[in-house]
């Protein structure tokens, strides 16, 4: 038996730019004006990681620490019942999986309630055999310890397993896990280092084939 982890942003849903228009919306009430490549700064990182590294950077006073957090989520849930698009290929990545009879999971740095905010909208729910949210997790990614866990709830071994991620710290983390490991970056993440330690990269979901799964066992 083998089985497939899918990371959410940014390969199942085009929700990256949402997160960077939520964030650079919410931040700057509290002072902190950010950039689209300031955001990319944190892409893959819990949302709470996210408030807490410019918190650190840029201390704010005129609101709690913490809401910031909740406002980007509540942001995003608006955004992406409203804009939420599924990424290229998602649909017939899905059914090639099922079709090979892979077990399914999805493991995600964003929060449960975002991650059932994409699964009914993009009505891709029942493709799912384990859904994990970092936001369980003592750590978050680069740290493995949500993509171990789904693996867990699988009952998979790390070998028998592929882990499809976007980010560098998604890259990071789902090779840290032993996985098999399948990179499908932004354009202006391509060519970053991280991106070399992946067993394999693709432009986009629609060129994932059976023959290419097959390799990297």
């Amino acid at each position: 038996m083998k089985a497939v982890i899918f990371d959410m942003d940014g390969i199942l849903i085009d929700s990256e730019p949402l997160w960077r228009q939520a964030e650079i919306k919410v931040f700057k009430t509290v002072g902190i004006e950010l950039t689209e490549e300031d955001c990319i700064q944190t892409l893959g990182y819990r949302i709470d990681e996210v408030e807490d590294y410019w918190y650190n950077r840029q201390p704010w006073l005129n609101r709690e620490k913490g809401r910031v957090a909740e406002a980007i989520v509540d942001e995003m849930v608006f955004q992406i019942k409203t804009q939420g698009k599924a990424m290229i290929g998602v649909e017939d990545a899905l059914e090639l999986f099922t079709n090979l009879g892979y077990k399914i999971g999805l493991a995600s740095s964003s929060s449960m309630r975002l991650i059932d905010t994409v699964l009914d909208t993009l009505k891709i729910r029942s493709f799912f055999h384990a859904i994990h949210s970092a936001e369980h997790e003592a750590y978050g990614k680069p740290h493995p310890a949500v993509f171990i866990s789904c693996m867990r709830s699988l009952d998979i071994q790390a070998k028998n397993c592929v882990i499809i991620e976007d980010s560098p710290s998604g890259i990071i983390a789902a090779r840290a896990s032993k996985a098999r490991v399948i990179a499908v970056p932004e354009p202006h993440n391509r060519n970053k280092p991280e991106m070399g330690i992946a067993h394999a990269q693709l432009d986009s979901l629609a060129f994932l084939e059976g023959s290419l799964i097959a390799s990297l066992f």
